[in-house]
C-alpha cells in the first residue's frame, strides 16, 4: 500500500480498524475489514498493489551484490547435470522428469532400469514440455501423468501458471502425440486414472453443485473410450460438506483394485472397491486408515488411531496393516495382518509396496532405517531391516509393482544424497551419488532438547560451524502441521524446505530445524498432541526452541530469523505475533495467517480437520488467541517480515500474505512483499523461479540478521 496516496483521515481510519478488529472477542470470518479488497485474487487493483510492493522488494533486495551471488549459485545447483535424475520405477524402466537450464519446463522421459544404473544413461523423451509451450503458446506446467496398462496410452496433467487445477489430456507415448478424440478433461481440480486401456475412473468439475466447499470434486464417474462425457456413469457421490471424492486404481500382476476414496475430513476418508459393473462395496477399513498402495493382492495401510477390528486384537496408533482386500471381495471375509508398530519415539515415514514386498522408512529419533517386508506361504509377514548407512534419512524413491525392483536414498544435513538400487537379493547397492555442493569440513550437525511451556520435550537440530565461539546468525525453520515430518535433508536441491547450504551455512550462519508437535516425527500423536484446540503448543514449542538457542549462547534474539511455508507461515506470523522479543527477522511464504478467514479462501475448508472451524464459537475462540492477523497490535514493533506468495496458488491463495503485508504497513513495520504470478502452491514452476524466491530469501536474512 503506498500510504502517501492516501488521505489522513483514511490512515487513521484503517488504523483504529486494525485496532477494532484486533480487540474485539465476537469478530467472525465475516466481520468488515479495510484490506478485504485484496481478496479479489485476480483483480486490476489488487495486481497493481503486488507489483508495486513488488518493485519496493526488488529495489531494496536485487540491488545487494549478495543477491545475484545466491540466485547464481543456486540456479547453478539447480540446473546442474551431476544432479541424481530420481524416477518412478515401472516394469523395469525409470521414468523421470527433467529441468535444467536447456530444459525450462522440463521433460518427461524413460529409460531401463539396467541403462539407468549407467553415468550417462540414453534417455527417451517421451513429451517436451517446453516444445508444447512453445507449439501452443501456453505456459503449462507438468503436473504428473497416470498410464494405461502396457503404457498404451497417459492421462497427462498439466496446470496453466502451477496451481493444483489442470487439464487433463490422454496422450500416446509412443507416437509422442496427444490423442485428439481421446479422454480429456478442461481446467479443475480433477483426477483420472485407468480402469483398463478403455477406461477411466475419473472426478472433476460437472458445474454448479458436483463440487465441495473445499473445492474438490465429489461425484466419481465411469468413461467408457468413444463415449461423450455426458453418458459417464455416476458410481459415488459424495456431499458438498465432505472434503473430496475421487478415484484410485492400483494394478499388479495380481490384478487390477480400483477403489472410491471418499475424503470424509483431512484425515479420514472411506474406501470402496469398484466392481466391473460399476456397483461400489465399502471396505471394512478404519475411517483413519492411510492406503499406500497393493503388494499381492493385500492393501497397505497405517493407522492415525488405535483400532480394534470387529472380533479381532486390537491395533496400535501408526501401525503398519496388511489387509488381504482381493480375498475380502470373493469371500466377504476381512483379516488384518500387523507389520509393524512403531514406539513412542519412532514413526513410519514413506511406504512403498511393490511386486514382492512392502518397503518402509523408519525414523527412531528422528533419523532413519529401511525394512523390508514379505508375506510368506503360511500368511506370516518376515521384517528384515536393509543394510543402509546410519545417522541420517532413508527414503524410498520407488518400488516397481512389476519386478523385484525398488530404490532408496540416504542423506543428511551435510551429506550429499546416494541413491541405491535393490532386486530383493541381498544388500542395497550404491549407484548414483550427487557431488557436494559445498565445503561442509567445518560443519557439524548437533541435537538438542528444549523444553516447552508444559514440560514436554522438543527435539531440534542445530547444523553449525565447528569452531563457533560466540553467538551467530541463526535461521530457524519448522512446520508443526499435518502429520509432515522433518528429518535430515542435504541442502541446495531447490525442492527441499532450506536452500542453505552455499547461501547460508557455507558464510558462517547456523541453521536449526525444530522437530515441533503438529508434525509426524514421532507418530500420529505427536501430529495430534497440536490439532484443534491444541494447536498452539505448535508455536509453544517453537518459542521454546528458539528460547534454547538463545539460552545456549548459539545466538542473540536479534540474530534469530525464522522461515516458514504454508502452514509455516501459520507458524512464523502467529509466534512473531506473540514473542516479537525472540527474534531478528521472519520470511514468510505463502502463507496462512488470517485464521478466522481461512475457510473461505482456496482449499481452506478442507483444514477444519487440523485447525477447527472457526464458526464453531469454540474453535473461534481458540484460534482468536494464536492468529496473527486478528493480534497485532499498532503499539508493538514487531521483526521485519518479508513476505513471499503466488497469484497463481490456488490452494492457499495469495490473500493472506496481502492482507497481512499491507495492514503491517499501514501500522508502520519493516514489511517487504513479493508475488510471483505463477508457481502455484510450491517454489516456482522453473528452476529460475525458485532461484528468485530463495536469493530474495536469503538476501532479506542475511541483511536484517547481519550475515557478511
Amino acid at each position: 500500500m503506498n500510504l502517501a496516496r492516501l488521505s489522513f483521515g483514511v490512515i487513521l481510519a484503517i488504523a483504529l480498524a486494525g485496532v477494532a478488529i484486533a480487540q474485539t472477542a465476537d469478530l467472525t470470518p465475516d466481520s468488515p475489514d479495510p484490506y478485504l479488497w485484496l481478496t479479489d485474487i485476480h483483480g486490476a487493483k489488487p495486481l497493481a498493489w503486488a507489483k508495486e510492493q513488488n518493485e519496493k522488494t526488488f529495489s531494496v533486495l536485487q540491488s545487494d551484490p549478495q543477491y545475484k551471488q545466491d540466485h547464481d549459485a543456486i540456479l547453478t545447483v539447480l540446473n546442474a547435470n551431476d544432479r541424481i535424475a530420481m524416477g518412478e520405477l515401472d516394469h523395469g524402466d525409470v521414468y523421470n522428469f527433467w529441468q535444467d537450464a536447456g530444459h525450462v519446463r522440463g521433460i518427461w522421459r524413460k529409460t531401463s532400469a539396467a541403462d539407468y544404473r549407467n553415468a550417462d544413461p540414453k534417455w527417451d523423451v517421451l513429451l517436451d514440455v517446453d516444445k508444447l509451450d512453445a507449439d501452443e503458446h501456453t505456459d503449462w506446467v507438468w503436473q504428473g501423468a497416470r498410464c494405461a496398462p502396457g503404457m498404451k496410452r497417459c492421462l497427462v496433467r498439466l496446470s496453466p501458471g502451477g496451481g493444483d487445477a489442470s487439464v487433463v489430456r490422454e496422450y500416446d507415448p509412443k507416437a509422442k502425440a496427444f490423442l485428439k478424440d481421446g479422454f480429456s478433461l478442461a481446467v479443475a481440480k480433477s483426477n483420472a486414472e485407468y480402469v483398463d486401456a478403455d477406461t477411466i475412473l475419473f472426478s472433476t468439475d460437472f458445474g454448479p453443485g458436483s463440487m465441495t466447499v473445499s473445492s474438490y470434486p465429489r461425484i466419481v464417474k465411469l468413461w467408457h473410450r468413444g463415449q461423450p462425457i455426458g453418458a459417464a456413469k455416476t458410481i459415488f457421490e459424495g456431499q458438498t460438506t465432505d472434503i473430496s471424492s475421487s478415484g484410485q486404481v492400483f494394478r499388479g500382476p495380481y490384478g487390477t483394485i480400483p477403489l472410491i476414496v471418499h475424503g470424509l475430513t483431512f484425515f479420514t476418508a472411506e474406501y470402496f472397491t469398484v466392481k466391473p459393473d460399476g456397483s461400489t462395496v465399502k471396505l471394512p477399513l478404519p475411517l483413519g486408515a492411510d492406503l499406500k498402495g497393493v503388494t499381492a493382492g493385500n492393501l497397505i495401510f497405517t493407522l492415525r488411531d488405535a483400532w480394534t477390528p470387529p472380533g479381532a486384537a486390537p491395533i496400535p496408533q501408526g501401525s503398519l496393516v496388511a489387509f488381504p482386500v482381493q480375498r475380502f471381495v470373493k469371500t466377504n471375509k476381512p483379516s488384518y495382518n500387523v507389520l509393524f508398530t512403531p514406539d513412542a519415539r519412532a514413526t513410519i515415514d514413506d511406504v512403498s509396496p511393490g511386486r514382492d514386498a512392502v518397503y518402509a522408512s523408519i525414523f527412531e529419533n528422528v533419523t532413519g532405517s529401511i525394512h523390508e517386508f514379505r508375506p510368506g506361504k503360511s500368511g506370516a509377514w518376515s521384517d528384515t531391516t536393509l543394510d543402509l548407512p546410519k545417522g541420517g534419512s532413508t527414503h524410498i524413491v520407488s518400488a516397481d509393482d512389476w519386478t523385484p525392483l525398488a530404490q532408496f536414498t540416504f542423506e543428511s544435513f551435510l551429506q550429499p544424497v546416494t541413491l541405491y538400487t535393490y532386486d530383493g537379493k541381498g544388500a542395497p547397492v550404491a549407484i548414483k551419488s550427487e557431488p557436494s555442493r559445498f565445503d561442509a569440513s567445518g560443519l557439524v550437525t548437533d541435537q538438542f532438547w528444549a523444553t516447552s511451556a508444559d514440560g514436554t520435550k522438543i527435539p531440534y537440530f542445530l547444523i553449525h560451524s565447528k569452531t563457533a565461539t560466540g553467538p551467530v546468525p541463526t535461521i530457524l525453520y519448522s512446520y508443526g502441521g499435518f502429520e509432515m515430518s522433518l528429518v535430515p535433508w542435504y541442502w541446495n536441491d531447490g525442492h527441499r524446505p532450506l536452500d542453505a547450504g552455499q547461501t547460508w551455512l557455507a558464510k558462517g550462519g547456523a541453521v536449526a530445524v525444530a522437530n515441533i508437535r503438529g508434525g509426524g516425527e514421532f507418530g500420529p500423536a505427536w501430529h495430534q498432541a497440536a490439532l484443534k484446540l491444541h494447536h498452539q503448543r505448535a508455536f509453544d514449542d517453537f518459542e521454546a526452541v528458539a528460547e534454547d538457542i538463545e539460552h545456549r549462547g548459539l545466538a542473540l534474539p536479534k540474530q534469530v530469523g525464522t522461515v516458514g511455508a504454508s502452514n509455516g507461515g501459520l507458524l512464523v506470523t502467529a509466534t512473531m505475533a506473540e514473542r516479537p522479543d525472540l527474534f531478528g527477522a521472519v520470511v514468510c511464504q505463502r502463507p496462512l495467517v488470517d485464521m478466522l478467514r481461512y475457510t473461505h479462501f482456496g482449499a481452506g475448508a478442507s483444514w477444519v480437520g487440523e485447525y477447527g472451524d472457526p464458526a464453531d464459537p469454540v474453535m473461534r475462540a481458540a484460534i482468536l488467541k494464536y492468529s496473527a492477523y486478528e493480534n497485532l497490535k499498532p503499539d508493538v514493533k514487531y521483526p521485519p517480515i518479508l513476505f513471499i506468495t503466488e497469484t497463481s496458488d490456488d490452494r492457499v491463495t495469495p490473500v493472506f500474505a496481502r492482507m497481512m503485508a499491507a495492514k503491517m504497513e499501514a501500522m508502520n513495520q519493516d514489511v517487504l512483499f513479493y508475488e510471483s504470478p505463477e508457481g502455484g502452491h510450491g517454489p516456482g514452476a522453473t528452476h529460475e523461479e525458485q532461484a528468485e524466491m530463495w536469493a530474495l530469501s536469503y538476501t532479506y536474512l542475511a541483511q536484517k540478521l547481519g550475515l557478511k
